[in-house]
């Protein structure tokens, strides 16, 4: 006799599947960015397993006890002031110091709270198919390691707006259930 039900006995509550096109990215140090995202991808996890114990058949892995978190990339539309590609640019720049040391002061001297100094915390709220919030992943810690480059191009037979990427690391995320879920 199986211990386990049917398919049908252990029919989820919600059958509905995740929507791609409901969310929404936070970030408090770059404000004007948050209109304008296209598409982020939520990041994959990784623990790597150790070397467990040796057998003289197979040796037997053991989980591992660090993480490595993917890169989060943000694809976004670029305004006419370009204000949100300059929001990143400064930022990576800042980090960097290339001009002098007045740029990274400025970051390292602003309080973590602010969301203003060398990095700042992302939201990403996901919503359910009627555009309620269900999820807050907060990643932790995060600044941008890498800014595409925005292309002119007069050749183009149709208007398309220039769009940028922006790949950021983090320490961690965390996925918080908003009430109801």
């Amino acid at each position: 006799m199986s211990t386990f039900g049917t398919a049908l006995d252990e029919t989820p509550e919600n059958i509905n599947f995740l929507s791609p096109l409901v969310f929404k990215l936070e970030i408090k140090k770059t404000p004007n960015l948050t209109f304008f995202v296209q598409n982020v991808n939520l990041p994959g996890i990784h623990l790597e397993p150790t070397e467990g114990q040796a057998t003289p058949f197979v040796n037997i892995p053991y989980y591992g006890d660090h993480l490595t978190y993917d890169e989060l990339t943000v694809n976004f539309k670029v305004q006419e002031s370009m204000h949100d590609w300059l929001e990143i640019h400064d930022w990576i720049r800042g980090l960097g110091f290339p001009k002098n040391h007045t740029e990274f002061a400025t970051l390292e001297d602003a309080l973590p709270i602010t969301g203003e100094g060398m990095t700042s915390d992302m939201s990403l709220v996901v919503m359910n198919s009627n555009r309620i919030p269900k999820f807050n992943i907060i990643f932790r810690d995060a600044f941008p390691i890498t800014l595409s480059s925005i292309i002119f191009d007069q050749a183009q037979s149709d208007l398309q707006y220039a769009t940028a990427a922006a790949t950021f690391k983090y320490t961690l995320y965390d996925i918080e259930r908003i009430a109801g879920v």
